[in-house]
């Protein structure tokens, strides 16, 4: 009992804080900076730059696009010719594109099946625009083998 008693009357020490109230302010601080840059981009309507400066075409070609949920894909010329038929294991990362294309060109409200055009600038980067949409990609950003997969369509004769 007087174990107890003796530790009843001695209260416990307040936790001391983990994390300090200058650390705390300065994270604040950081985020409401973070907004206050973000919204003041936003509102000026400048346009993003995270697109590199496109250098010159050194190839290109218009292709259309179809895939589906399974991973295939099909690549087709401007004049309809087949440029690849690709399996579930060979086109998923083309199939994965013609989703990325259907839901852009659905937010549009254009046409699911119109051309897209394959560059290659004279740095060697790859990209993909969608001209009814303006939507752009540069593929290196996703891995080497996604980019040479658009690197043989861009290539095959």
């Amino acid at each position: 009992m007087d174990r107890i008693a003796a530790y009843s009357a001695h209260p416990a020490r307040p936790d001391r804080e983990m994390i300090p109230r200058a650390l705390t302010r300065a994270m604040l601080a950081l985020v409401l900076t973070v907004l206050a840059l973000v919204s003041l981009s936003v509102w000026s309507g400048r346009a993003p730059e995270y697109a590199p400066a496109p250098e010159g075409i050194a190839a290109s070609r218009v292709l259309l696009l179809s895939g589906d949920m399974t991973g295939a894909a099909t690549v087709r010329d401007a004049g309809g010719r087949l440029i690849a038929d690709l399996s579930p294991e060979e086109g998923g990362f083309v199939s994965g594109v013609w989703r990325v294309l259907q839901r852009q060109r659905a937010l549009h409200r254009v046409p699911p099946d119109g051309p897209v055009s394959l560059m290659r600038d004279t740095a060697g980067r790859l990209s993909l625009l969608d001209p009814s949409t303006g939507w752009r990609a540069e593929l290196m950003g996703f891995g080497a083998d996604n980019a040479r997969a658009f690197a043989r369509l861009l290539d095959h004769e």
